[in-house]
């Protein structure tokens, strides 16, 4: 399993979680979208600290920098 995710791409990622997050406690997300949101921010800081995205694999997509 190697990193298919760039640190644009993780940056981004950890960025969007923390604002589901904040939105989530502050109690401007609840409900069905709140638990959805929720478990898509867990799933993205998961993704970003792993450095690979199991969803990118089927399609080719990296968005690491060429070597």
């Amino acid at each position: 399993m190697g990193k298919n995710m760039g640190s644009a791409d993780r940056i981004i990622r950890i960025l969007l979680a923390l604002v589901v997050g904040v939105l989530v406690l502050t109690h401007q997300l609840t409900g069905v979208a709140a638990i959805v949101l929720g478990v898509l921010a867990v799933i993205f800081l998961l993704t970003s600290f792993v450095g690979f995205c199991p969803a990118y694999k089927p399609f080719g997509i990296s968005t690491c920098r060429k070597a």
